[in-house]
């Protein structure tokens, strides 16, 4: 049996793009992700994927698994770990990483998004959905207070304006202390072609929803101190490409280590940790 097909648009129709290669990576017997909760709300939604994102490729399952090693290893050494997860979508994170009862998952996206998730997903005591903008911050008052916390921000913070991410990011670090966030983040180019009059056309039927946040990797830590409110380090993760772009793999990860110049320019993926004392 099919869900008839989603009525989204703007950004939360992006949710379908992300699953789209999610799943072709499930769905390979070397794909680096293992995930038959994703397939199956991938094959129950009626929806022409190709049509809109083109052919499936690796990148999003990519992304998923080095988000998922971090929270893994954080949930790990704290078992009783509050994992918030913004904008999330229809991801399946949770069902892919094995924790005990006493960690806290907490779903943040906005009502048509949650709405559409809980059509495959039904919330309880260990799994939260909230229906509120990331840029709601009463979200907050769903986390507990003394309990190690890992935010994470998939496909999220690119389609908002820096107006908008600054007082987010001043009030998590204020709030949040000691919490690990980890994110991903679009370089400028991809970010003015997204913004530009003709748009980012991802296929001829697909145009992407402005990202008009686009930031070169070493801005990112003078930027999100600023923002913050107080120094932070900035860690960044090597993006590791599928097997079928090992040319391109072997490309980034040299630029990284020995063309700066370039890395800087590249999207990528990173985490930071709030401090653990607040500023006097």
């Amino acid at each position: 049996m099919t869900t008839p097909t989603p009525s989204l648009t703007d950004v939360p129709e992006t949710m379908l793009w992300t699953l789209h290669n999610r799943a072709s990576e499930a769905m390979r017997s070397d794909g680096c992700i293992d995930d038959p909760k994703c397939l199956s709300i991938y094959q129950a939604i009626d929806y022409d994927y190709q049509r809109s994102f083109g052919k499936p490729d690796g990148s999003h399952g990519v992304r998923s698994q080095l988000f998922d090693e971090h929270v893994r290893k954080f949930i790990h050494k704290n078992p009783n770990a509050v994992i918030v997860n913004l904008g999330e979508g229809l991801e399946t994170q949770r069902f892919r990483i094995k924790s005990p009862d006493s960690v806290l998952w907490l779903s943040i996206d906005l009502p048509d998004a949650i709405a559409m998730r809980e059509q495959f997903i039904t919330p309880d005591e260990q799994h939260r959905h909230i229906s509120k903008s990331i840029l709601d911050t009463s979200w907050f008052d769903d986390v507990p207070e003394g309990r190690p916390v890992f935010i994470t921000a998939q496909g999220l913070f690119m389609y908002f304006t820096p107006e908008q991410l600054r007082p987010l990011f001043h009030a998590m670090g204020q709030r949040f202390i000691g919490a690990k966030l980890m994110f991903d983040y679009l370089n400028v180019y991809f970010s003015q072609k997204s913004i530009s009059e003709k748009g980012w056309m991802k296929t001829p039927h697909y145009r992407t929803p402005p990202m008009p946040w686009g930031i070169y990797r070493n801005e990112l830590e003078p930027t999100l101190s600023n923002w913050i409110g107080y120094p932070i380090t900035i860690n960044n993760v090597t993006f590791l490409y599928p097997r079928r772009l090992r040319a391109l793999r072997w490309f980034v990860q040299t630029a990284e280590k020995h063309l700066p110049f370039i890395s800087n320019r590249f999207p990528g993926i990173c985490w930071l940790q709030f401090k653990k004392t607040k500023k006097t």
